[in-house]
């Protein structure tokens, strides 16, 4: 039975879905900011007169967009709100979390663990994951490439849409098709929502568009979503509930933390003994928050030594024991 791995590491809590042996599909989670499911008393500091939106602050100080406002509240009100999405953050923007009213008890931000606890599937925290599988996943959301034989597509994150190319030498109905596998397989991967549009090879002949709508309603059965057909053109838009930025969003939006998290479930890995020493790009360096250095301090009782070097790649920070 498929199974979902919890690691709850430092600054980030990631999630794979284990079958057969295989991730087939992933999770990152960012402690700290609002989150789908929590519901908490705020603050109104803003609405458009006769609009039901506006704008309320949480005790943390994050702002979030809420929709469904009674008539009588006004700005300053005291409201009571479940967050429906967490903020998402985008190229050269930012948008806010959503929120609208409720009569529930309040309640924390549900943890990564807890949130697929809600689900079908079993879940089970582990200090590491099994084999190499989320370092390649996180390569390539860290690239936007998924090679497959006779092609690749490329995912942007653009803030109307996350965008797939297809690309390849094949003749464009044969690639059209192999594409859909690992497409399909990358969605899940990449925990990808929101709006999505695919730009397949143009084909011509409807039936080569309709084999390929066929292709992806198998290839998409179970994943929640609606799509439109293929228009001559080859483009196809897939519409999914959004509640939390993807793993590919979070590394476009703030590639810099994103290569400290991962430093850290890095250095968490050393075994050997001695004092443990961070080497990263300056930019990495200045992304670690003093609290996640205590915190690795903590967890492997070590003297922590850090060491910036600008020729390192972001994603090339390494951890390593040393004796001086």
């Amino acid at each position: 039975m498929a199974e979902w791995l919890v690691e709850e590491g430092i600054g980030e809590h990631r999630a794979v879905l284990i079958e057969r042996d295989h991730i087939v599909a992933a999770r990152i989670d960012w402690p700290g900011s609002l989150a789908a499911g929590q519901i908490e008393d705020a603050v109104l500091i803003g609405r458009h007169a006769g609009s039901s939106r506006g704008t309320a602050r949480f005790a943390s100080g994050e702002e979030a967009l809420v929709s469904h406002l009674p008539q009588g509240a006004s700005e300053g009100a005291a409201l009571r709100l479940e967050v429906t999405r967490a903020a998402m953050a985008e190229l050269g923007r930012a948008k806010l979390a959503q929120a609208r009213p409720s009569n529930s008890p309040p309640c924390p931000a549900p943890s990564l663990a807890g949130t697929l606890r809600h689900e079908s599937r079993p879940v089970r925290i582990v200090r590491r994951f099994p084999g190499a599988e989320w370092d390649e996943i996180w390569a390539e959301a860290d690239s936007g490439e998924v090679v497959f034989a006779g092609g690749s597509l490329h995912f942007a994150a653009t803030p109307a849409m996350t965008v797939v190319d297809v690309d390849g030498s094949w003749n464009p109905r044969d690639l059209a098709l192999a594409a859909v596998p690992p497409l399909a397989a990358a969605l899940r991967r990449f925990d990808l929502a929101g709006n999505i549009g695919i730009d397949f090879p143009t084909l011509e002949a409807k039936s080569d568009r309709r084999a390929v709508d066929d292709l992806l309603d198998a290839a998409l059965a179970d994943w929640p979503h609606e799509r439109t057909a293929m228009n001559g053109f080859g483009f196809v838009q897939l519409i999914a509930r959004l509640q939390r930025p993807s793993l590919l969003h979070r590394l476009r939006a703030d590639r810099a933390g994103a290569c400290a998290r991962l430093l850290l479930r890095r250095a968490e890995a050393v075994e050997e003994a001695g004092t443990l020493l961070l080497r990263c790009h300056p930019a990495v360096r200045a992304a670690l928050r003093q609290e996640w250095l205590d915190a690795l301090g903590t967890r492997t009782g070590r003297v922590l030594r850090l060491e910036s070097d600008p020729g390192l790649a972001m994603s090339a920070g390494f951890a390593q024991a040393v004796t001086s």
